[in-house]
């Protein structure tokens, strides 16, 4: 073999880092020894794989076909690795969850997970659907969670289970306790919304369609429970995940406004890179998550 499992380290981390410095850092090199590194696994086989541009490197056509291989390659030497070792758990996992899912479901997989493999890692990320997307795009995730619609080549979206947006209120509002509220109960309303760019926004948006430009959104928000605080406050309505509320309904926190002539239904999806590779760890973390209730 003409290239070693380290130079295919080394460009990888040069790959995702973009400056030899950085990625001999996260390898514990020195960075003379990731620069020979990355230069004689260029030269075994005659190619260029970055654009060099001052100290910033940047993949080529060739380096980004090479990406994905490298990294299965990488993930199925780690697995034989633990294998040889007499390990018997799952290794090491990098998940991404939007806000909703990191927050109110993902715990408790984690927990689980952790629990069967005690020498397990398993690292959290929780963000909203463009920046976990764009995490798996970039092998920085082995799996992302998102409540998101994406349409990517490079993405699979796997469907995993169904969820609603509710749209609710302080029980001190002047809305609560109504019945039913008409389009144009919306169009009066004063709202507190997800940021775009969150799976949350995006399904509110499509939910309000023809209605979107009326509204009065008064606060843009990237976390869900200083939304509900500011709706307990008294600032105005949202419209959130039913995951997210269960508990401040049931207490009695906030009220649930029936919108029934909006559709707010929405699909949570597992979202993986075409090119990944599934190892045993991945493929346990979905069977975990598909018996979430």
């Amino acid at each position: 073999m003409r290239y070693s499992l380290r130079q295919l380290e080394v460009f990888l981390a040069c790959a995702h880092y973009q400056n030899v410095s950085r990625a001999a850092e996260s390898l514990n090199m020195s960075q003379s020894a990731a620069s020979t590194a990355l230069k004689e696994f260029e030269q075994q086989f005659e190619l260029r794989l970055f654009e060099r541009t001052g100290k910033r490197l940047r993949l080529n056509e060739l380096g980004r076909q090479l990406w994905p291989r490298a990294e299965e390659l990488l993930e199925r030497a780690r697995e034989l690795e633990q294998t040889l070792a007499g390990h018997r758990d799952l290794g090491r996992l990098k998940i991404g969850a939007t806000l909703t899912i990191g927050n109110y479901l993902a715990a408790g997989v984690m927990a689980r997970y952790m629990e069967e493999q005690p020498g397990a890692r398993v690292e959290l990320e929780v963000a909203n659907t463009a920046a976990i997307a764009e995490g798996v795009l970039n092998f920085e995730l082995d799996l992302g969670l998102i409540e998101g619609e994406l349409n990517h080549p490079d993405l699979e979206m796997i469907p995993w289970r169904g969820d609603e947006l509710v749209v609710f209120c302080a029980p001190t509002h002047p809305l609560a306790g109504r019945k039913r509220l008409s389009d144009r109960d919306l169009v009066a309303a004063t709202w507190i919304a997800r940021e775009s760019g969150s799976g949350t926004r995006q399904t509110f948006e499509r939910a309000m369609a023809g209605l979107l430009p009326h509204l009065c959104i008064r606060l843009e928000l990237q976390h869900t429970e200083a939304i509900k605080r500011a709706v307990e406050a008294g600032l105005g309505i949202s419209c959130l995940s039913r995951v997210s509320l269960t508990d401040a309904l049931k207490r009695g926190a906030l009220v649930e406004l029936p919108v029934p002539q909006r559709d707010f239904s929405r699909e949570f999806y597992f979202a993986l890179h075409r090119q990944k590779y599934r190892s045993t760890g991945i493929e346990r973390w979905l069977e975990l998550c598909r018996q979430v209730p």
